[in-house]
């Protein structure tokens, strides 16, 4: 079962809990796990906005009399759905549990005139990692698989290039126009798809905006705006530099990842979208399951001086992060911001086998799998 399950079950018992996470991640599949075991979507308990009799139900205030689970699917489409949601909870909550799911930031499309907060949970359920995949990781293998078909678990599980390449080909389409138009109010659409198809090249590298506008041939605003909604949509993500006084460190400047990895042409920057999603995925973890305070970002100075990640645990750096598809000696850049910064540990991750260094000294170059079990991220 799915690495948040059993505290989505145990937050269950005071509040709601909202699930949100990319298009086709698992979320459904998990809501059915929590109803009960093997159900499927015919389950009475599982109501989701896109069937019309089931929204026909619901904008009735109807639900299920015998169940005390209630899965609420998509629900955040309906303009109105915080009312409606709130309504059924103040009403419902000393006899039935509710949770909801969809695919976009419900944590953004829940803001408005009526709040919910105080009244639910919130999860972020990411694509699989490499523990989830096989909690032993005896098997290099796994690693190739993971960085060629992705987290997603349809294309993950059939591991076929064909299969693989019709799912990316269909779920984009969904999430452009359907999950695009549903919450969105876009005209030109077919920009949004160009952006989407410029995007991918730009993954390792701080992103330029200007160049964007340029490519797209629009407003600077309006690249900003396109490429927030994707991140509304769990499409991609953006981290921003950290600094301290002791370092020249980049301060506008952003860097651009996808969700979905395998979207990502070039193996070395496949391999550090792939890092960047383990370790948002941890950050989040955290951050939903203890309340911690999580950042992800990366180090950067005017002198062009780089180590891909820093991961802060409530506002102090816990370990750094740089990727390296080949098995190579310590960055120069990690020794220099080992002596520049407060950064407790840094690690040099690798496709490879080899693993020598210390992450408190010199730096550790490590294999990707060691370093997935020894920091046993989820």
């Amino acid at each position: 079962m799915r690495y948040i399950y059993q505290n989505i079950v145990d937050d269950l018992k005071e509040k709601m809990v909202f699930i949100g996470g990319p298009r086709q991640v698992g979320k459904t599949t998990l809501s059915l796990f929590c109803l009960e075991k093997n159900a499927t979507t015919k389950h009475p308990g599982y109501l989701n906005w896109d069937i019309v009799s089931n929204r026909k139900d619901l904008l009735q205030g109807k639900l299920p009399p015998k169940e005390e689970l209630i899965v609420l699917d998509e629900i955040h489409k309906y303009f109105k759905w915080r009312n409606l949601v709130k309504g059924f909870y103040d009403l419902e909550k000393d006899e039935k549990k509710f949770l909801v799911t969809g695919s976009a930031r419900l944590d953004y499309y829940r803001k408005g005139a009526d709040s919910l907060q105080g009244r639910y949970h919130y999860y972020r359920l990411h694509p699989f990692s490499l523990l989830e995949m096989n909690q032993s990781i005896k098997n290099q293998s796994d690693v190739e698989q993971l960085l060629k078909f992705g987290g997603f678990p349809e294309p993950l599980v059939r591991a076929e290039e064909k299969h693989w390449k019709r799912w990316q080909k269909e779920k984009m389409e969904r999430v452009i126009y359907e999950d695009l138009r549903d919450l969105e109010l876009v005209r030109e659409v077919s920009i949004i798809e160009e952006l989407t198809y410029a995007l991918p090249a730009r993954v390792g590298s701080p992103l330029s905006i200007k160049s964007l506008k340029e490519d797209l041939s629009i407003a600077h605003e309006t690249v900003e705006r396109y490429i927030s909604i994707l991140e509304r949509l769990y499409y991609c993500f953006r981290i921003m530099p950290y600094g301290t006084p002791r370092i020249r460190a980049v301060k506008k400047e952003q860097k651009l990842y996808f969700w979905d990895w395998s979207l990502v042409e070039s193996k070395g920057e496949k391999f550090e979208n792939l890092v960047a999603c383990q370790l948002l995925k941890y950050c989040h973890y955290h951050e939903d399951t203890e309340g911690a305070r999580m950042e992800l970002r990366f180090i950067r100075d005017t002198d062009k001086r780089e180590v891909d990640f820093v991961v802060i645990k409530d506002k102090k750096p816990i370990f750094a992060v740089e990727c390296k598809s080949g098995e190579r000696q310590v960055s120069p850049a990690i020794k220099y911001f080992k002596e520049r910064t407060n950064i407790p540990k840094f690690f040099q991750v690798h496709l490879g086998t080899k693993d020598y260094g210390n992450e408190n000294t010199i730096g550790r170059v490590i294999p990707f799998a060691t370093f997935c079990l020894e920091l046993n991220l989820p």
